[in-house]
């Protein structure tokens, strides 16, 4: 089982469908590389529907707090604060469940949970050093989700306009834009340079510290 010395630094990344969430996980991963950062993404944490039809799972409010394998994905991340490597679920949504493969995920200094919820629930935020939520424009988010579903998980425009309408626009008013509350670092208007870059810094002073320790 690999082991880190110390704990690590645990970054939350929380906002809306599209708003940019990915750019931020991502620029942190690509500034320090694999060894320094490890991502989970709370997207592959949706609960596992098998039991459940494909027409039933196609009208799961997946834009709601309870469609997540909320002791999971706590458990995941306080084992990789512990230093322990983890078997993250790998969800395919284009069947709207889980796959039967698994990604290994190993503990690293810093670690990055991203997500709609990410500052959601309070085990979780006080596992994270650093909270962060990406303030997109609703239209620029309804854009960027409309695009990346048809291109990348097989939508029709009529059914991702549909759920947006039904779940979530509603969602994001009831459940994600009040967890901007939690936040250290509000980012406005997406995945900025300028605020990319403060976070950036950051990231690469707590890395100083920690080989340092």
């Amino acid at each position: 089982m690999n082991k880190i010395s110390s704990h690590p630094f645990v970054i939350g990344v929380a906002g809306g469908s599209g708003s940019g969430k990915s750019t931020v996980s991502q620029q942190v991963l690509a500034s320090f590389g694999a060894e320094m950062v490890s991502v989970v993404m709370q997207d592959d944490y949706y609960c596992d529907q098998s039991h459940l039809t494909p027409e039933v799972r196609r009208q799961q409010n997946y834009d709601h707090p309870q469609a997540f394998d909320w002791p999971l994905l706590v458990q995941h991340v306080k084992a990789l604060r512990n230093g322990e490597a983890i078997e993250m679920p790998e969800y395919d949504f284009t069947q709207d469940n889980r796959s039967d493969r698994t990604i290994p995920v190993k503990p690293a200094p810093v670690i990055v949970v991203e997500g709609l919820f990410a500052l959601y629930d309070a085990d979780l935020r006080k596992m994270m050093s650093l909270k962060i939520f990406v303030d997109t424009a609703s239209d620029v988010r309804f854009i960027r989700r409309l695009q990346r579903d048809i291109n990348e998980r097989g939508r029709s425009v009529e059914s991702v306009v549909g759920q947006y309408l039904e779940t979530v626009r509603p969602m994001h008013k009831q459940f994600i834009e009040p967890t901007k509350r939690y936040a250290d670092v509000i980012i406005p208007h997406g995945a900025n340079g300028p605020a990319i870059d403060v976070i950036t810094t950051k990231v690469a002073s707590v890395i100083g510290q920690l080989k340092r320790s």
